[in-house]
């Protein structure tokens, strides 16, 4: 089973990697559970494939307008922006800013050149934001709301908005999560360090055969695999903070 596809593979992979059928890995069940939870929040937090970016569109409830906020999905673990509430620029009818500029100066846009189509949308849009501003934001992960700060009797019930978001890549959703390399092996490593921890209170005891525990050592080479393995997401595999910059 080279590519491990649901989560109980994914764990006896890693377990198969620590010698599983040859030796006893001791640990419990809920024990390796806890390590892959946790294996998967670091890749969530920190690798570039641990989260997409998506856009989420709401219909605003009665009870979303009263209270002020919007309920988040619990796979959204960033909300980036919101796209403006109230924008001339999204009517879709005859009064569309875009449809009025494309009616009056631009006959044939295959021969014109849109240069001043696009000073023209630009200083729109840089005069509402100056003007109207844009709502401001504000989420947290762990409370699952988005809370606009904005004059809520501005909109409506049915009323939509969108905002750019970046949600979890759930391995339910998408199992070939189960086969990236890093987090196998910091998966593997985990439960490693677990491993050890439940021996080393075996310390010096000896088993028939002159068999001795060694747990103190697993655990010291797991941890210090992990703490590069942590490095290594960090400066290899995480985006640059705000995004691009160079």
């Amino acid at each position: 089973m080279a590519n491990p596809t649901t989560r109980e593979e994914f764990k006896q992979y890693c377990l198969r990697r620590l010698g599983k059928d040859v030796i006893d890995i001791n640990t419990s069940d809920e024990q390796l559970e806890d390590r892959i939870d946790e294996a998967l929040r670091f890749y969530y937090d920190y690798h570039f494939d641990g989260s997409n970016k998506a856009y989420v569109s709401t219909a605003l409830t009665s009870a979303d307008i009263a209270n002020k906020y919007v309920s988040v999905d619990e796979t959204v673990i960033g909300i980036v922006r919101l796209f403006v509430v109230g924008d001339s620029f999204n009517t879709n009818n005859l009064f569309n800013m875009r449809y009025q500029i494309f009616l009056n100066e631009i006959f044939d846009a295959s021969s014109t050149r849109l240069t001043n189509y696009f000073m023209a949308m630009t200083h729109i849009a840089e005069v509402e934001e100056l003007l109207v501003g844009k709502q401001p934001i504000r989420f947290n992960r762990h409370i699952d709301r988005l809370y606009v700060d904005m004059d809520w009797d501005l909109v409506s019930t049915g009323e939509y908005i969108v905002y750019e978001a970046y949600q979890k890549t759930d391995p339910d959703t998408y199992p070939d999560v189960y086969n990236d390399r890093w987090l196998i092996e910091y998966t593997t490593q985990l439960i490693k360090r677990q491993w050890g921890a439940n021996l080393s209170k075996f310390k010096d005891i000896q088993l028939p055969g002159g068999i001795t525990y060694n747990g103190a050592e697993i655990w010291e080479q797991a941890n210090t695999k992990i703490e590069e393995l942590e490095k290594e997401v960090i400066n290899s595999y995480s985006m640059p903070v705000m995004d691009m910059i160079g």
